[in-house]
């Protein structure tokens, strides 16, 4: 005799139907906009706390007993009747007020000492289109730099000749002079500077032509120490900001590519039990995913663990010997990428052993690059020299061969095609900026090496420095960027006809893991498993 099984179990109470989901904004977005802005601060902020610091260590141990800067010129020799400085004195428009500089109290001290004992010399300061006027048609020479002493070799004035007459009238008779001192033996001249634009003469008492003098220019600035204090404020705001942002933009900001938020990741199943207790069905916000870019260039890393605190401090050095050999394989790789136009051009085919070399190039370059360089500093294994693919090394990139190329586009696609891309990859690769200084055109900027993937890499290792870890979105991020600049360097090298998609698919791995898969709630298992 047999017992009747329980009956069926009582129906789940039905579901209110959820509203359309609302994508949120994209927490990843939001991280990775603080870790750009916080790069490009980054870079002004330590300039900033640099110079201020190096203005504050001037002040305090460059001056002399006076409070003098000074700079000494061991010799300054010339074959005509004047030495002048013109343009580096004192310049200012003349709409400038004259309080601008009484406020920065600022003195200018000119020691000069002849080579002969008993020469007489004269020094003087006057307004620069007197002294224009004054040596106008006589000859003499103007200081427009100064030699850095290197290998041994003192400082030394670089001077710029005009042609003229060999005497001048004696520049003592003259009245136009602000501030002057002759006379034999070491003469010094104290001037305080004020608004307008002045220039400074090193002459022979009575004009004559040779002058061979050593001569210390010194400044005297009240301004100084408060402007490097200044600079040292405003670059420790500025460089603590880049680091916060770069800090909160190195953190996850939220479920890792291929890895669902809490509760996310399948349609909402609403629990009866928790509908009966408040009423509503709470549904989970759906796993939003986005598809990666369908390219032919696959490129592949794996972050190493552990990694060393310092060695990245060196790779560089250690890398040398592959950087030696890269530059030729380099010559080789333009070389060949030459040969395939043409042979693209003729037949519509990249002939299969240059692709292969050439694809071996841009391996040797990404493992090398990923060991020591902007590829992101992700192992300490020292790359292989091999234009094969090494399983075993956690650095991997692949181009799949093209059976047929188009003969028109490899006309336009490496140049003109691929000027937008260029132009990402100027601010990716290349887009920073320094302060340099020309002899004859003062300070001016010019761009220099590193880019935003540049100064990544360099926060990665401070990472790794300070905190011993190197931070998983970061890592994504950077390698995510080296896909793009590969996948423009295959199409511009006429590799593929594949337009490089823009999107920055980030993520060690080409292909990110599946979610996983979610347990089944208990509420959907067949009644018909209970037994009685």
């Amino acid at each position: 005799m047999t017992t009747p099984g329980p009956g069926p179990l009582p129906s789940p109470v039905p579901a209110s139907v959820p509203p359309p989901v609302t994508s949120p904004p994209n927490p990843a977005r939001r991280h990775l906009a603080a870790l750009v802005i916080g790069c490009l601060l980054l870079l002004p902020g330590l300039g900033m706390l640099l110079g201020g610091a190096g203005v504050v260590g001037a002040y305090a141990f460059g001056r002399d007993s006076a409070g003098y800067l000074a700079l000494t010129l061991p010799s300054v020799h010339s074959a005509t009747p004047a030495v002048t400085a013109e343009d580096v004195i004192v310049q200012t428009g003349p709409d400038v007020p004259a309080w601008v500089l009484d406020r920065l109290d600022l003195d200018v001290r000119l020691a000069v000492t002849p080579s002969a004992g008993g020469a007489a010399v004269f020094v003087g300061v006057a307004p620069e289109a007197q002294l224009t006027a004054y040596l106008d048609g006589v000859a003499h020479d103007q200081v427009v730099g100064v030699t850095e002493p290197r290998n041994g070799a003192p400082r030394a004035a670089v001077l710029r000749t005009t042609p003229g007459a060999n005497t001048a009238s004696a520049p003592t008779g003259q009245t136009f002079w602000t501030s002057a001192v002759t006379g034999t033996g070491r003469q010094q001249l104290t001037w305080q500077v004020t608004g307008g634009q002045w220039a400074a003469a090193i002459m022979n008492a009575d004009g004559s032509a040779g002058i061979d003098v050593a001569a210390t220019l010194g400044v005297r600035a009240g301004f100084l120490l408060p402007l490097g204090l200044l600079l040292l404020g405003i670059g420790l705001v500025v460089t603590g900001l880049a680091v916060a942002l770069v800090i909160r933009g190195a953190r996850t900001g939220g479920p890792s590519r291929g890895e669902p938020a809490p509760g996310a990741g399948v349609p909402a199943v609403p629990s009866p039990l928790g509908s009966a207790a408040h009423g509503t069905s709470a549904a989970p916000e759906p796993w939003h995913t986005h598809a990666r870019a369908v390219s032919p260039v696959a490129l592949d890393a794996r972050l190493d663990a552990p990694l060393s605190r310092w060695l990245w401090l060196v790779k560089w050095f250690l890398a040398i010997p592959h950087v030696v050999v890269l530059a030729l394989l380099w010559v080789a790789f333009v070389v060949v990428s030459v040969v395939a136009f043409v042979a693209i051009l003729l037949t519509g085919r990249y002939p299969r052993g240059l692709f292969d070399f050439n694809v071996g190039v841009l391996r040797w370059s990404w493992r090398v690059g990923y060991y020591c360089g902007n590829g992101g500093l992700g192992t300490d294994r020292y790359p292989p020299f091999s234009l094969d693919d090494d399983p075993d090394y956690p650095a991997h990139l692949s181009i799949a061969y093209p059976e047929r190329l188009s003969r028109g586009l490899v006309l336009v696609k490496w140049w003109l095609l691929a000027i937008p891309h260029y132009l990402i990859l100027g601010l990716l690769v290349g887009g920073s900026w320094g302060w340099t200084a020309a002899r004859d055109e003062g300070w001016r900027v010019d761009p220099v090496g590193g880019g935003i993937l540049g100064l990544l890499v360099v926060v990665a290792g401070l990472f790794l420095l300070f905190t011993d870890r190197y931070p998983r979105s970061l890592f994504d991020l950077v390698v995510g960027l080296n896909r793009w600049v590969y996948r423009v360097v295959a199409y511009a090298a006429l590799m593929t006809d594949a337009y490089p998609p823009f999107q920055l698919d980030e993520g060690g791995a080409e292909t990110p893991p599946p979610p996983p898969t979610p347990p089944v709630p208990p509420d959907r298992v067949d009644s018909r498993q209970l037994t009685g």
